[in-house]
């Protein structure tokens, strides 16, 4: 199961990428941005063969600037921190804070990466994310980014924590008509995980569910209740709404028994009639052989 990503490409299972993922990523995206680079230049060299030698030197480090830094702060920022290499890894850069990237991220991890990644042959980079707790390069480290891992194995047996008793209840008049089920998906998924996060990222995080939430409701959350206590009542409040749903249909459905094909029906007799024996199931007839209600015997 993947770790899940909202609609404002925000992770929730923060789990920092170690290094072998990363450097596979890395040798990915430099495969692809060199044989684009060595194939443009070959070209430019055959298109601009009647230049002099200063006019072809400025358009090849124009060309590599722009290939080799341009293109993946560009291919970055587009995709919201996946690149070829972190898509094929399941790998994304996020902000500290567990939120989307936007240009000025993608701009000092592309100027830094180019220094410490290309020029260095990633030496700088290995270095850094090694040296690093979360595994940080030194671009990551500027921009104030982190590169996780979107695939995260789900965990068995993971469960909603229950809300506070003293809030068991409080959100009985609630109306959560309004509430898409991506936003319910996000807040279980927050909820199951929040554990596994470090608390300067799982508070705000928090507050920006509960926030999606309070204005999903047009109620305002209770004042002094923490947004993760919030989240767990409301989410237990409407799996007790949805239990008493199916309970009530359930209820609702049910019919008389009906018997079976082949099987007869004995019914209890009427007052003052005498009750009549079952037919013989194999075609014969078990009953006493004496004389008949008719009054005839059988010959001797």
């Amino acid at each position: 199961m993947s770790a899940l990503v909202t609609g404002d490409a925000v992770v929730l299972g923060l789990q920092p990428a170690k290094v072998p993922s990363r450097a596979l990523a890395v040798i990915i995206d430099l495969v692809v941005a060199w044989s684009l680079y060595l194939t443009v230049a070959l070209v430019l060299q055959l298109l601009t063969a009647s230049l002099d030698d200063a006019a072809f030197a400025a358009i090849s480090v124009a060309s590599l600037l722009l290939l080799l830094v341009g293109a993946p702060i560009a291919i970055e920022t587009l995709s919201r921190g996946r690149s070829l290499g972190k898509l094929a890894c399941g790998l994304r850069v996020v902000r500290d804070d567990g939120g989307p990237i936007r240009f000025r991220h993608a701009l000092v991890r592309g100027a830094m990466g180019f220094v410490e990644i290309t020029l260095t042959f990633g030496v700088i980079g290995c270095i850094a994310s090694l040296v690093s707790a979360r595994g940080r390069r030194l671009g990551d480290v500027f921009a104030g980014t982190l590169v996780v891992r979107e695939r995260v194995a789900a965990t068995s047996g993971a469960m909603v924590p229950p809300p506070p008793p003293w809030l068991a209840g409080r959100f009985a008049q609630l109306d959560l008509s309004a509430v898409p089920d991506d936003l319910w998906l996000a807040i279980r998924q927050y909820l199951t995980r929040m554990g596994q996060l470090d608390p300067a990222v799982s508070w705000p995080m928090a507050e920006r569910l509960a926030g999606e939430l309070v204005a999903r409701t047009g109620a305002p959350a209770p004042a002094g209740v923490p947004p993760a206590a919030y989240l767990a009542a409301v989410v237990h409040e409407r799996q007790t709404r949805d239990a008493h749903r199916a309970f009530r249909a359930q209820a609702g459905t049910g019919t008389s028994a009906k018997p079976s094909a082949g099987v007869p029906v004995v019914r209890p007799p009427l007052p003052g009639v005498p009750p009549t024996p079952p037919p013989a199931v194999d075609g014969r007839d078990d009953r006493a052989t004496g004389p008949s209600s008719t009054g005839f015997a059988p010959p001797a």
